[in-house]
């Protein structure tokens, strides 16, 4: 017997300014039910600390709950910062 559970995908959008907001966000609606949660990053040209620290907690939170986070539409330099802090391969990117 095979059981096979819904995927749920959740789309958030992020703007430069709010990126900190919408990652905590993200984060409270992961629920654990091996769905997905996909990030909308194609405003954000630039990430700061904070950002940084939001977004190492989502991959924690979606970690322990076994839910994928794709990341669309980052930059190259948002990219680059990712994996210098060894970020990257925690999540999936999509154009």
């Amino acid at each position: 017997m095979v059981m096979r559970m819904a995927i749920q995908s959740v789309w958030l959008n992020v703007d430069e300014k709010g990126v900190v907001a919408a990652l905590q966000e993200a984060g409270e609606k992961l629920d654990g039910s091996e769905g997905e949660v996909i990030v909308d990053f194609a405003p954000v040209q630039r990430i700061d600390l904070r950002a940084l620290e939001a977004i190492e907690a989502l991959a924690s939170i979606a970690d322990k709950k076994s839910v994928k986070v794709v990341l669309r539409g980052v930059n190259v330099d948002v990219y680059k910062v990712l994996k210098l802090m060894k970020l990257a391969p925690r999540f999936s990117f999509v154009s």
